[in-house]
């Protein structure tokens, strides 16, 4: 079997684009034909494992549509007693590697990560590689050799196990090295990387959007004393800084990041990207490229070239969607078990929480990740896509509703703040009484 380096190889651009961004030429049949060989095959997997036996309850459907209706909606807690401490005893296989999240109240969430899901992963990294790296459907711009520089946590959250894995499959060089920097504190990691990026250069950069957003914002203030140091008395530095210089004094600004290095990609994370965008491409110089997933499911959904709204990726997970309706009357009354459609089934405009089942031997199954997308239309039309186009809305626990007349989410207040252009560090939101009538408080540092 070949690594994906070799792939990136041997293959022409055609076909490097057909194993890599293909899913974007399905038709909706084909897409929903491919998630349901993949769920059968799943509840077969199911079927012979004793954590599926126990979180199924015995159940054993035959069919999808027996086992969206045997099934129950699931959370953490379902998973918690026999995988929340890495136990491995009632999986199928000992996993690959675990992943974790950070969690809510200090309470990591743990995931067995099996080989072929990591397999995906992989496919899905360079998938994304490709389409920040263009902005033309079938253009492939990036290679072996690409210089990725990497300001993400290290495994075993998902984005650390990413860089390694996509790492041992295809040439790349990541800057920090990830030998000596992975375990380094994040502050060391990002101020050495930029330090060696001065020297070598970027063609990918990756971060959360905010870091990257405040990297932006202080790089900016701080570039009117840069000094000439040891550190850029190296021949490629110097040359780096003039152009930069140069640049700069043309358009009469300050030094902006993508004076020194002149991006083929950006690739982004967080529910304020669409919120930062222009401020991100202002910086850097490369619109962003979104995607949207979870430690517990990998990637969903990803931006297509076009950098506009999100597509499904077929191969990791089956999602289900929960329409607003059923989940404002689940949130009401916990006992109520709301109802799901497919993604065939969903309606333009609409929001839905989001429902999924891992494939490639994953545990969970019909899980509550707990948030809200948006279903913006059934195509893109512009780009050819006849899939689904999906935007993040908010996290579904994190709702503030006013007198059940008003509700806000995180991405709103969010916008809400940006849009005042008051210059900030962190920002809360809470519902108190005053009065006896319920207001919003916000805190702003």
């Amino acid at each position: 079997m070949h690594s994906e380096g070799e792939y990136l190889r041997r293959l022409d651009n055609g076909k490097i684009w057909e194993r890599y961004c293909g899913f974007f030429d399905l038709s909706l049949d084909e897409f929903m034909e491919i998630q349901k060989h993949l769920l059968l095959d799943e509840m077969a997997l199911i079927s012979k494992s004793p954590l599926g036996e126990k979180i199924m309850k015995g159940a054993q459907p035959n069919t999808i549509e027996q086992f969206r209706s045997l099934m129950p909606l699931t959370t953490y807690d379902d998973y918690a007693p026999y995988i929340g401490k890495c136990q491995d005893d009632l999986l199928l296989e000992k996993p690959y590697c675990w992943g974790r999240t950070s969690g809510r109240g200090g309470a990591p969430k743990w995931v067995p990560y099996t080989q072929p899901a990591i397999d995906w992963l992989v496919k899905i990294g360079i998938t994304l590689f490709i389409l920040a790296c263009t902005s033309k459907k079938g253009e492939i711009n990036i290679g072996n050799g690409l210089r990725v520089m990497q300001n993400v946590p290290p495994r075993p959250y998902l984005t650390g196990v990413m860089t390694w894995v996509i790492n041992q499959q295809m040439d790349l060089r990541i800057i920090p090295p990830l030998e000596k920097y992975e375990n380094e504190p994040f502050e060391k990691k990002i101020e050495d990387g930029f330090k060696i990026a001065l020297r070598e250069g970027i063609d990918v950069l990756g971060s959360l959007t905010i870091i990257l957003l405040k990297l932006g914002e202080r790089f900016t203030e701080q570039s009117g004393g840069l000094k000439i140091s040891r550190d850029t008395l190296h021949p490629q530095t110097m040359l780096r800084l003039i152009r930069a210089f140069r640049n700069s004094k043309r358009e009469n600004r300050p030094i902006l990041p993508k004076d020194l290095w002149p991006l083929k990609g950006l690739i982004c994370y967080g529910m304020d990207t669409s919120i930062y965008r222009e401020k991100l491409t202002h910086y850097w110089g490369q619109e962003p490229l979104e995607f949207y997933g979870s430690t517990e499911t990998g990637l969903i959904a990803v931006q297509s070239w076009r950098k506009k709204a999100l597509t499904f990726f077929p191969f990791l997970v089956f999602p289900e969607f929960i329409p607003e309706d059923e989940w404002l009357k689940n949130r009401q009354d916990s006992s109520y078990q709301p109802s799901t459609v497919l993604l065939d089934e969903v309606k333009p405009g609409n929001c839905y929480e989001i429902v999924v089942t891992n494939f490639h031997g994953l545990p969970f199954l019909r899980y509550r990740q707990g948030d809200l997308v948006q279903i913006v239309s059934m195509e893109d039309k512009e780009a050819g896509i006849k899939l689904p186009q999906m935007v993040f809305k908010s996290r579904a626990d994190g709702i503030i509703d006013i007198a059940g007349f008003t509700r806000l989410d995180e991405k709103t207040v969010w916008q809400a703040i940006a849009n005042t252009g008051i210059p900030f560090e962190e920002w809360a939101a809470r519902k108190e009484q005053a009065f006896n009538k319920p207001v919003l408080l916000i805190y702003i540092e």
